[in-house]
């Protein structure tokens, strides 16, 4: 017997959980993209993308997934020839290399594995001993989706100021973007990118550029840049259609206001509260089912931890046949190791995460975490007793906060 009957609960890291408010909003005719409503709701959605980023630069809309976005973010603002420096905490700094390799840009790669955070001394060392100033940007995920680190652009940005170096600060905020703390303003990012999958709760399809005047500027002096890519009319647009470099995805942007609608009456600041006390309650379960098992997370410094995904180790076959047995059981679908071994290695199967961003609530994360040790208890494997108390723990305390 399966006791998967129901609302199916998809708890991977993106795409996330759609609310009701973004769906209804969604589920109506085409509109009329040449005037009327459509025009006034766009514009109106520039000032509430620059307050979930917190920034006043300026924002570019692209109808693309994330990669789109690695994309518009190298082509406005560095030639083929020109060196990015890339610190790597997994699966999607690498991606991002990948992409600014294909643009014929030089990268020099730090790779820190796929359990540790940026090491900024050794991008220190890196941006001094480019002594002639030839990087033209560093390249720095905030989350990485497939290990779950979060690391530290703020300390970056003091990195850079302290080397003196006039590197652009590139931030990729795919993951963590209305999840966990951002500030790009104040942290002094210069290039933040994001997408509409995970914090912002609408389905896969929209990207977006947030840029500085600095940035602005290295655009304005490369001069010709890929029409479809140029940030310079999507920002600026005289008429309606540059926002878009062309069709407007017009459902895609009535779910964007919904889903800005409800992060603007939650509030950015109870948002971030919201992920790290859920993100809280998933790890206390963790730690307390792998006190006595093979259960680990990946990331062990809590204060490194992304508060919108959660990357675990469990060991082969463990990791595909917990996900297996919960989906089929339970009607909850967790995310695969992404990453974490390649898919013909036997070791793939030894790694599962559970993404925790968005639109999701108390309930719906102790119901994921209810389904987890039940499939511990059907396949098993051990574990220690009380993951379920231990959560409900976190989310207490977190309610009693003032």
């Amino acid at each position: 017997m399966s006791l998967a009957s129901g609302r199916a609960y998809l708890a991977i890291p993106g795409p996330s959980v759609m609310p009701e408010e973004v769906l209804r909003a969604m589920h109506r005719a085409a509109p009329n993209i040449y005037e009327g409503e459509l025009i006034e709701m766009t514009a109106g959605l520039i000032p509430d993308l620059r307050a979930v980023a917190r920034t006043k630069g300026r924002v570019a809309i692209y109808i693309c997934n994330g990669h789109g976005t690695w994309e518009a973010a190298l082509a406005n603002t560095l030639a083929p020839g020109a060196r990015v420096l890339v610190p790597a905490t997994g699966r999607f700094g690498h991606g991002w290399a990948d992409v600014a390799q294909g643009r014929g840009l030089s990268v020099e790669m730090l790779d820190f594995g796929k359990r540790a955070a940026f090491d900024l001394a050794r991008v220190e060392a890196a941006l001094r001993a480019d002594t002639r100033h030839e990087i033209g940007a560093v390249l720095a995920t905030h989350v990485d989706t497939s290990t779950s680190v979060r690391n530290d652009i703020k300390g970056l940005r003091e990195v850079l100021d302290a080397t003196g170096h006039p590197a652009l600060l590139m931030a990729d905020c795919i993951a963590s973007l209305a999840c966990d703390r951002f500030e790009m303003d104040r942290w002094g990012v210069d290039v933040t990118i994001a997408a509409s999958q995970k914090g912002l709760m609408v389905p896969p399809g929209l990207g977006f550029v947030w840029f500085s005047d600095k940035a602005a500027e290295a655009r304005r002096r490369l001069g010709s840049v890929p029409r479809y890519w140029d940030w310079t009319h999507r920002a600026d647009p005289e008429m309606f259609y540059q926002y878009f470099g062309g069709t407007a995805p017009t459902h895609h942007l009535y779910g964007l206001r919904a889903a800005l609608d409800l992060i603007n009456a939650e509030g950015i600041e109870a948002i971030w509260d919201r992920h790290e006390t859920l993100a809280r309650a998933i790890w206390a379960a963790c730690e307390t089912w792998g006190a006595t098992g093979p259960l680990e997370l990946n990331i062990a410094e809590r204060s490194l931890r992304s508060h919108a995904v959660t990357a675990l180790r469990i060991g082969a076959p463990h990791g595909s046949a917990l996900r297996q047995w919960v989906q089929d059981n339970a009607g909850v679908t967790l995310g695969i190791g992404l990453g974490m071994a390649e898919p013909g290695d036997p070791a793939w199967h030894g790694f599962f995460r559970i993404g925790h961003m968005g639109h999701v609530n108390a309930h719906m994360i102790l119901g994921a975490l209810g389904a987890i040790e039940a499939g511990l208890v059907a396949l098993d494997i051990p574990h220690g007793t009380g993951g379920l108390a231990a959560a409900a723990a976190e989310i207490a305390a977190g309610v009693s906060r003032p």
